[in-house]
């Protein structure tokens, strides 16, 4: 169930580029709210993705995020080696994202948090006993069944953005831009919290 450590995530690469959205999806997994798990065929996609859209960051400034990434969650990799075979009779709208459904499906997740949800067909999913959620939905969800722990996660995320500092208000505005509107709104009722 979401909520426990137990309840293993994967982390689509669209979930792991806006550091926001990273950065509050890593921060609940520390606090034990559930387990992150992605793959490294997911890593070079979210990076790839990066170096193109963000000319301005150097190879170095992506290695040292993907690092620190892999550093909070010591355990994130679900091996490619043992879902390759998977790929190919797997059927989504878009074909290239086959290898995150086969690396859910190898790591025993219980879903995948995804922005793109047309590209997870539910149907499709629950085949193979996978759920698809939005980033949006995925993070209320832990403040309604943990939200102690969540809200002390969101706490964390805030206070580490130190330059410039974000006040409480600033930081919800931030989660807005990064298409977090319901959980920005689930945060305003306990802004002092935060």
């Amino acid at each position: 169930m979401a909520g426990t450590a137990k309840y293993t995530a994967v982390l689509d690469a669209c979930v792991l580029y806006p550091v926001t959205i990273a950065d509050i999806l890593i921060q609940l997994s520390i606090e034990g709210l559930f387990t992150a798990k992605w793959s490294a065929d997911i890593d070079r996609e979210w990076t790839t993705s990066l170096k193109k859209d963000r000319p301005d960051l150097t190879d170095e400034q992506i290695t040292y995020r993907q690092q620190n990434l892999h550093k909070a969650i010591p355990d994130w990799e679900i091996d490619q080696d043992k879902y390759q075979y998977l790929i190919a009779n797997l059927t989504l709208p878009d074909l290239n994202d086959r290898h995150v459904l086969a690396a859910a499906i190898i790591g025993q997740a219980d879903c995948i948090i995804t922005s793109n949800l047309k590209d997870f067909p539910s149907d499709t999913l629950e085949i193979h006993g996978v759920e698809v959620i939005h980033p949006d939905e995925f993070i209320p969800l832990q403040l309604s069944l943990e939200p102690f722990h969540a809200l002390t996660a969101i706490k964390h995320v805030r206070a580490r953005l130190k330059n410039p500092p974000f006040t409480p208000d600033e930081f919800l505005r931030r989660l807005e831009r990064a298409s977090l509107v319901g959980t920005a709104a689930r945060l305003a009722d306990a802004i002092e919290l935060i």
